[in-house]
């Protein structure tokens, strides 16, 4: 008993140490890198996020970081052509294809994908799906930072709370598998506890930005808006899980002790950050 008792422990020790690095690092680059610095940034983590999508995807030698350093180049390089280096950059509407191909893919692809459990026809589609799950993302992070790093850190704490009071919410009250042939370890009142947490933060910040409260109408928009939100940084999560059980792999690398790769920290965010992005361009019409 003691001998699984140590190993647990020990994971749970390395996760809290590596989460807590995590985060100062995030901060300190959050809100003390340039705009173009912070471009620069993202950029790293699109080329190695990439480079662990290559390995889930059956990339070898090579063609793994060629992958890699591509989607990273391309990052930058549409970064650049946003204006997304410059501080006096508000709404960058050239982003709207790579948001809009984005909410397609989520909203009306991977839906069917996760019911059919498709696996990747070939080396050419892997790519192309490592693209759209990785640019569009990667480039919502330098744009919405852009407008304010509290609104990309807000956005970025509504998936973090929907992931811990789905897996407390879960733990406690789980009975019935939200996607057993796909996460075994999910459950429908974990992802209720999802929403219920996303739905209750987002109305706190809601009634702080705007103290003057909202009519009925917009309440119930706003609430319905969360837990479309949420449901979509749920399909993020299980769309990565079902690629690395088809690829029987755990997590998608070794980057972070006790967290896996970069790969298993953003799954969520690949799928909520574009939307976010899209919303702040209409916002800014």
């Amino acid at each position: 008993m003691a001998e699984r008792i140590l190993p647990a422990q020990a994971m749970l020790k390395a996760r809290v140490i590596t989460a807590i690095f995590l985060l100062a690092g995030l901060l300190c680059a959050l809100f003390l890198l340039p705009s173009w610095g912070w471009l620069a940034f993202v950029s790293v983590i699109c080329a190695t996020a990439a480079h662990e999508w290559g390995g889930i995807v059956g990339y070898k030698g090579a063609r793994r970081w060629i992958y890699a350093v591509l989607l990273g180049a391309l990052c930058l390089s549409f970064g650049l052509v946003a204006g997304l280096h410059r501080d006096d950059t508000v709404a960058p509407f050239n982003l709207v294809p790579a948001y809009g191909l984005s909410a397609l893919f989520w909203v009306l692809c991977v839906p069917f994908w996760l019911r059919s459990r498709w696996a990747l026809p070939g080396a050419g589609a892997a790519a192309l799906v490592g693209f759209v799950l990785l640019i569009p993302p990667s480039l919502a992070m330098i744009h919405l930072r852009l407008l304010s790093p509290w609104l990309l850190l807000g956005v970025m704490a509504s998936v973090w709370i929907a992931d811990i009071a789905a897996y407390f919410t879960g733990r406690a009250f789980g009975r019935r598998k939200l996607a057993p042939a796909i996460s075994p370890g999910k459950s429908w009142e974990g992802a209720y506890g999802a929403v219920a947490g996303v739905v209750i933060y987002g109305l706190v910040c809601l009634s702080y930005f705007l103290p003057h409260g909202l009519a009925i109408g917009q309440l119930v928009f706003a609430a319905v808006g969360l837990v479309a939100f949420t449901a979509i940084s749920i399909i993020g999560d299980l769309f990565e899980s079902m690629l690395k059980r088809q690829a029987g792999v755990k997590d998608s690398g070794t980057l972070l002790p006790g967290h896996g790769g970069v790969l298993d920290r953003i799954d969520s965010l690949t799928s909520t950050l574009p939307l976010a992005g899209l919303l702040a361009l209409w916002f800014a019409r």
